[in-house]
Formats: structure tokens, sequence, C-alpha cells
């Protein structure tokens, strides 16, 4: 594999940061910047900037109204995102169910989703895990009994990232409770999470923040419409979920910039911490670089439709690494990792230390390590 960058893909590269430049609201760049949440109205506002473009879903053919990027540039762009530091597209919307609905769904499921989840008006959140099935996906108990032309659904999701702030679900219930394996008899809806029946609860974490939730669905109708795919075969569309999800999860941009804002922070400390932590930083962008090019390979060899078992090495190791690149901040910013003061006295914390606990989540969320270990060891190594 050729490792350096074409000339048309540097010139891709500055057309990208030129881009971010003109556009980025200010306001947007700064929260950015000092590590801030955003707010909802932020969030749409840019991915509408970039939907304007054509640049708001990456990963999608022209056909499904994205760029039709190579892989080498769909990287190029999430890397000058993340390292600007300006937000990435909803990745809910346009990494997890848009390519679902390109590989699985029907015309009318296309033409009606596919739109609204670039241009941000439609916010989807991801209902798989439950109490007792998270980890252990296919353990899931939420039940889905056909009732006609729709079907009635009853259970309970957990840890759902933003459904507080989104109006749809993609999700996964159980149609077929005698199935001989518990990864069969599983099927793959959509809920629009205005319906009755719905009840979403806040989930604070540690660190304050309300980012996850319970969704609780109490005879909810979900119209058959709704339905990606065939029945009792969503778990085929969930594992191609899922691999897409672990290929995007590495983040390797944002381990990038939070290794150089370590680095900066070094370079105002006295000596021997300066050192120690340019050291370890160097040590770490090595171990990224070659992070980084297996991404470029996968992504370059991955099928349309078709789960690669070799995404779960991007998961493991690039959360790893950001986990380190977390942790190096938080020592070399000292003091400063913690905020003191906020300008809403409503805005939950998100300083250095708080995205360091936060990053303790990533070993777990898109499938924990263990999980990841089993598949590689199964379908890579055959034990």
């Amino acid at each position: 594999m050729n490792l350096t960058f074409s000339s048309e893909d540097n010139a891709f590269r500055e057309e990208v940061r030129a881009f971010i430049g003109a556009n980025l609201p200010a306001e947007t760049r700064r929260k950015m910047e000092e590590g801030r949440a955003l707010t909802k109205d932020e969030i749409v506002c840019w991915q509408r900037i970039l939907n304007a473009r054509g640049w708001a879903a990456p990963s999608w053919p022209k056909e499904a109204g994205g760029p039709g990027w190579t892989p080498v540039q769909r990287h190029i762009f999430l890397d000058e995102l993340h390292q600007a530091p300006a937000p990435e597209p909803l990745s809910f919307n346009v990494a997890m169910i848009g390519p679902v609905l390109i590989a699985f769904g029907n015309d009318e499921q296309k033409a009606r989703f596919l739109p609204r989840a670039a241009n941000l008006d439609d916010w989807w959140a991801q209902g798989f895990s439950e109490p007792g099935a998270g980890s252990d996906l296919a353990s899931l108990k939420t039940s889905a009994v056909r009732d006609g032309d729709g079907y009635i659904v009853n259970g309970q999701k957990m840890w759902q990232g933003m459904a507080h702030r989104a109006d749809w679900m993609f999700t996964l219930v159980r149609t077929d409770p005698k199935a001989p394996k518990k990864q069969a008899g599983i099927t793959f809806l959509l809920i629009d999470l205005k319906s009755t029946g719905v009840t979403i609860r806040p989930i604070i974490t540690v660190d304050g923040r309300h980012e996850v939730n319970e969704v609780f669905l109490d005879n909810v109708r979900v119209p058959v419409s709704c339905r990606i795919g065939d029945e009792n075969n969503g778990w085929t569309y969930a594992k191609f979920l899922l691999s897409n999800e672990r290929t995007g999860i590495a983040r390797i941009g944002m381990t990038k910039r939070l290794i150089a804002r370590a680095k900066g922070f070094a370079l105002q400390a006295a000596e021997p911490n300066r050192t120690r932590i340019l050291e370890r930083a160097a040590m770490l962008e090595a171990e990224l670089k070659a992070v980084e090019i297996t991404q470029l390979r996968l992504l370059a060899s991955l099928k349309q439709g078709a789960p690669d078992p070799r995404s779960s090495i991007l998961k493991l190791k690039g959360v790893e690494l950001r986990q380190a690149a977390g942790e190096l901040l938080l020592k070399a910013a000292g003091p400063a990792a913690y905020a003191f003061a906020y300008e809403d006295e409503d805005e939950a914390p998100f300083d250095i230390a708080s995205n360091f606990f936060t990053l303790r989540g990533a070993s777990i969320y898109g499938g924990a390590n263990e999980v990841q270990k089993n598949i590689l060891a199964a379908s890579l190594l055959g034990l």
C-alpha cells in the first residue's frame, strides 16, 4: 500500500481546511477548543452548513446523497474536522442508520429518511443496550408482537446517547422468542420517539453530564413500514452497523488533538516534567500512526453490506490510544485540567478532567473490549 498522500489528496485536504476555516461559527470553534459541550442548535447548524456543501454524510455514495468520496478522502475529511477542531457529522445519523438504510432499506425508506438524516431534520438515537443485555446484546428482551400492519413493542433500553435530543430511534427487538439461537428472532425497527407509550428518562453520569438515557417502551405501535429488511434478520443488520461504528470509533484525529494539547502544556512545564510528557507524546504518536495506516487499509477493503471483524482491531487499539492521550493531557495540564467556573450555571462540567473520565466508557460502548477480543479470536484466528 502506498503510504504517501497524492497531490490530489493534499489539495483536497487544503480545500477541507479552508472550508472549515471560513464556515465554522466562531462560538462553536471556541467551545470545541475549550472541550465544552455544544448545544443541539449548534450541532444542527454546523451539520446543515456541511450538508449545503454536500459534505454531511462523508461515507455515503452520491446516489444516496453523499459526496462519493474515496476512503482516503473520508479519512482526510474527518482528520481535518477533529484537528480544527470542528464537530463531525452526527454519527447516529450518517455513520450508523444511514449506511444501514443504504445497504438494507427499501426505496421508500431511503427516500423518506436519508435526506432528513443528512440535514439533521431528524436526530437519531441508538436503541440497542438493555438491562442485562449490554455487551451480550443478543440477550435482549424487548419484545415486538405483530399486530396487523404493525408491531406492539414493550421493553426498556439503556444508555441511549442523546435520546433526549432525538426524534427517532433505531432499535433491536425480539420477534421470535422461540428461535433456536438467541441471535435469531431479532428484528431491526425504526421508532418515532414521539409515539404514544415512549418515555425517556435521563441518566446523569459521574461527571455531572446528561448525555445518556433510559427509554421505556409501553405498548408502542410501530408500522411494519418502519422495519428494516426481513423479520427475524435484525442481527445481520446490527452486525453491519456495529462494524461501521467500530471502524469510526478509533477517532484518530481526536487523539491527535489530545496529544497536541498535551504537548502545548508541556512546553510551559519545567524539567523534568517537560521531557517526560514530550517523550510519552512521541511514543503515542508512533502508535497512532500505525493505527491510522491500519484504518486506511481496512477502509479501502470494506465491502458494502458485509461486516468486517477486523474493525474490532481499530476499536480496541484506537480507544486504548485515545484513553492514553486523555491521561497524558490530564497530567500535562495539572490544575488547569479542572474548570471552576462556567458561563452558564446549568452547563455540566466538560473540562479536561471530565473528558478523561468520559473516555473510560469508550472501552464499553460500541462493544466492550472483551467482546472485540472474542470476535478477533473466533473470526481471524479460528480459536
